[in-house]
């Protein structure tokens, strides 16, 4: 029996009607920017494996010194226990993170990152003794994950429709822009005695569409939050560690929030790992001889041992100098694909911010996640030895920075072939 037929005999994947779901394709290895399936087929994994992997596919330092660890200590409880990789890989962060954070919660994904984060600012008024503050402010198209609360704060769609009525209740604003900056700070400042935190996407919604926006207009939000007490928290899960081109989109601000939510690229794509980080004021609202002022969270894995030391290797990588050129590199390549396809008529918008370049098709009113278009496009680049995987009609490159200016040529021109063709 293949292993597609035993897939499909046992398997559940996620975001697929399996119903009539394609045939999965079988991959056995990985190399750079490269997969390969059980056939010898390569692909250029341009989607980075669900924005996951920043250095290329088993990438032979971060898989040595996963080695080292795996034979010296793999799993311990972090209540009441502590270990080394979790201590440095604190000790590294904090001080890389934009603004004065000051601690760090371990979790094991984006998700529960983001409730974590979303607990902290909640349980931060209550144990403050305000009573009042209980909302939670975040964008219409936003998305934070697929757990209960990271759902709650996520824009209302086909990924939360069946459960909508059981999700608690957010303010949903727009992105802000110079047309209605000032009409965002006059709600939010009209809400302040309600409001909990602000929770975004900085610079880039990503499952929303790749829809990205002005710096300077999210600074000009974090201002009205900080004047009128109100926390902040920075989603970065798909936007940290280089993604925009800075370590941290949130560099690119003025002002800084509160908390930030790390996952996804902490490991370098090798393996699960979340990280919640908090700045002194936070954590002092958890001090207290009142033991129901804890912050009662954790998960079995919290911290462990071998994802952190993956992601000090990864951290060792994208520190390097060769790092920040590839990054640079892929910003620029992107940026001469944008100028030469931006009047093309098929193509309805086409932006970019750092390392992510994503193109609107001009689909006339057929612009929703479940556009046919997507399965057109999808199959057309897979064919082409391209993983993209579509929003609906909006495509996007986000690929580990490892990725030669050739594949990212050829990438370019299976785009726009595609653009003749479809």
């Amino acid at each position: 029996m293949s292993l597609v037929e035993r897939d499909q005999k046992v398997i559940w994947h996620p975001y697929t009607q399996m119903k009539d779901a394609q045939t999965p394709i079988p991959i056995v290895s990985g190399a750079g920017v490269y997969l390969f399936d059980e056939n010898g087929k390569k692909y250029i994994d341009a989607v980075s494996s669900w924005w996951v992997n920043i250095h290329g596919h088993a990438h032979p330092y971060i898989a040595a010194q996963v080695s080292l660890q795996l034979s010296e200590l793999e799993h311990v409880i972090f209540a009441g226990f502590t270990h080394e990789p979790a201590v440095r890989l604190a000790e590294r962060l904090l001080p890389l993170l934009p603004g004065k954070q000051e601690k760090i919660f371990y979790t094991d994904n984006g998700s529960t990152a983001v409730e974590v984060a979303l607990k902290m600012c909640l349980q931060y008024w209550n144990n403050t003794g305000n009573k009042q503050k209980k909302k939670v402010l975040a964008f219409r198209d936003a998305y934070h994950g697929d757990t209960f609360g990271a759902m709650s704060v996520s824009g209302r769609s086909i990924f939360t429709n069946p459960f909508n009525d059981l999700l608690f209740d957010v303010e949903f604003i727009d992105l802000p822009n110079q047309n209605n900056i000032s009409s965002l700070i006059a709600r939010i400042s009209g809400l302040k005695s309600e409001l909990a935190c602000f929770i975004f996407e900085p610079l880039i919604l990503g499952a929303g569409g790749m829809q990205m926006y002005e710096a300077t207009y999210l600074d000009q939000l974090l201002a009205c939050c900080i004047e009128n007490d109100i926390l902040t928290i920075a989603d970065e899960v798909m936007t940290g560690f280089g993604r925009t081109g800075t370590y941290f989109a949130c560099e690119q601000l003025t002002h800084r929030p509160d908390i930030f939510c790390l996952s996804k690229g902490l490991t370098g794509g090798t393996m699960p790992l979340g990280v919640t980080s908090c700045n002194q004021k936070i954590f002092e609202a958890f001090l207290s001889d009142d033991k129901l002022k804890t912050l009662y969270h954790g998960h079995s894995f919290t911290a462990n041992p071998v994802a952190c030391a993956a992601s000090l290797a990864s951290l060792d990588i994208l520190l390097a100098e060769e790092t920040l050129m590839n990054i640079q590199r892929v910003k620029d390549q992107h940026s001469q694909f944008f100028e030469q396809i931006k009047n093309h008529p098929k193509v309805r918008s086409i932006r970019q911010t750092g390392t992510i370049i994503a193109l609107e098709w001009e689909t006339g009113n057929d612009t929703s996640y479940l556009s046919g278009l997507r399965d057109q496009l999808y199959n057309y680049f897979l064919t082409s030895g391209i993983i993209l995987r579509p929003l609906g009609n909006i495509i996007y490159i986000l690929p580990p920075y490892v990725i030669s200016n050739e594949d990212l040529a050829y990438i370019y021109q299976t785009i726009q072939q595609a653009l003749e063709e479809i």
